[in-house]
């Protein structure tokens, strides 16, 4: 079975879930990319950190589409190492 790519995300999008948040709310706002994705609810506020396979599985819509610049910025500049070749400590 084929490998498919990671779902682009952005800082700034509101997704909605399949399963509605325990305060009711169904929309969130991504605010952390990486491994593991921060959500924070826009009905009450509160702030998760779901693995994005689990935010992958569970999404059903964009409700509004976040800054791509945004995202490229925030994101960590990949390194080479240290410049004598040894791995760093």
């Amino acid at each position: 079975m084929p490998t498919q790519p990671p779902l682009e995300l952005f800082l700034g999008d509101v997704l909605r879930l399949r399963r509605p948040h325990p305060c009711g709310g169904t929309d969130w706002r991504v605010d952390r990319l990486g491994a593991d994705i921060g959500l924070r609810c826009l009905s009450c506020g509160r702030h998760v950190l779901l693995e994005r396979r689990l935010v992958e599985r569970r999404l059903a819509d964009f409700v509004e589409r976040g800054d791509r610049e945004l995202s490229a910025a925030a994101a960590p500049e990949p390194t080479a190492g240290p410049p004598d070749g040894r791995p760093g400590l």
